[in-house]
């Protein structure tokens, strides 16, 4: 069942699907991790029902235009509805592909680049379809996701991801074989002293060395 959900940002509402994967605070958590630049051209890989690009967009005046990348079409279909919902669509776009076949007219496209990613590598076996590809690395692997991000950013752009804590330094390798150099990092825990659990990363395409490790972020 399909529902439409306030996203407690002024008056702008989002649509989502009880039977399908719904966003979690990590969506939220990445929208608020970085802020826009005047002139900001954002997109939203693994976009899912679009939480993180609308709500980034709702939350900085400064985004020219955010375009949206999710390959499941169902999804695709409902960012659609949220956007013309929103009266969004000269700000917001939505492409059904895979990141692996983003189009060559993104190439070195957006200044910003944010990714709640499928990011566990084992369990789900007895989810469905849906919700498990947007939980698992069923049909995109880090490796190809951090290479869609480094083609699709500008020289000097950035990309933000959450990602798991205990699969960081895959992260950083990742990150690296592309040239995005990390420039922020946050872990994530659901209390105080407890164990991190995600990580909050930012960088740079073409950055220079130099890591910016904020304090714990409580996410309880």
């Amino acid at each position: 069942m399909q529902v439409i959900e306030p996203l407690l940002i002024g008056n702008y509402r989002i649509i989502q699907d009880t039977s399908l994967y719904r966003f979690t605070s990590d969506s939220v958590l990445l929208a608020r991790f970085l802020r826009a630049k005047k002139g900001e051209r954002v997109a939203d890989f693994c976009a899912g029902s679009g939480i993180v690009g609308l709500h980034f967009f709702a939350e900085n005046s400064g985004v020219e235009h955010v375009t949206l990348f999710e390959m499941q079409q169902p999804l695709a279909e409902m960012s659609r509805r949220t956007v013309a919902l929103n009266a969004l669509e000269e700000k917001i776009t939505v492409e059904n592909c895979r990141l692996q076949d983003i189009p060559a007219e993104y190439t070195e496209k957006f200044s910003l680049i944010l990714c709640n990613p499928p990011y566990e590598r084992d369990g789900f076996e007895k989810a469905d379809g849906e919700k498990a590809v947007c939980r698992k690395e069923l049909s995109l692997t880090l490796e190809e996701l951090v290479g869609a991000a480094g083609r699709c950013l500008k020289f000097g752009g950035r990309f933000a991801l959450v990602h798991r804590a205990d699969r960081l330094s895959e992260v950083f390798c990742a990150l690296h074989a592309v040239n995005l150099e990390p420039k922020k990092l946050q872990l994530v825990a659901g209390k105080g002293n407890a164990k991190p659990y995600a990580a909050l990363v930012a960088a740079v395409k073409g950055g220079k060395r130099g890591l910016d490790v904020l304090p714990v972020k409580i996410n309880g």
